[in-house]
């Protein structure tokens, strides 16, 4: 069975949040589910991040995979890094995770040129 930590959508029409979730990859979405990781509140300024590091380790340390949703927000929240420095044996207790993100500043499309005729 491949294990994958992804997200589970939740909420109301057009006001979701996030569970962070391992499931078997196989799994639909919003399917059944092994375990509750974190949660994330994309909807909220800023967005809110809460997640259970130990059961997050134990997750990675038996091979489960994330989506790339999840990377991105392990990422920005700075637990990849402590998981990185954890594996290799250094002290993580100073390291502290973050629980809000950034917010991403939208592209804007470029307007196209009338055409003067």
């Amino acid at each position: 069975m491949a294990v994958t930590i992804r997200l589970r959508r939740m909420g109301a029409k057009k006001r979701p949040f996030y569970r962070l979730v391992a499931t078997d990859s196989r799994k639909a979405r919003d399917g059944r589910f092994i375990e509750i990781l974190g949660y994330y509140h994309p909807i909220e300024k800023p967005a809110r991040v809460s997640l259970d590091e130990n059961k997050i380790y134990q997750w990675l340390d038996t091979g489960a995979l994330t989506s790339d949703t999840v990377s991105a927000i392990f990422r920005e929240v700075g637990l990849w890094d402590k998981w990185e420095k954890k594996k290799k044996g250094e002290d993580v207790a100073e390291l502290k995770l973050k629980t809000e993100l950034t917010e991403r500043i939208k592209k804007k499309k470029p307007k196209k040129a009338e055409e003067s005729s």
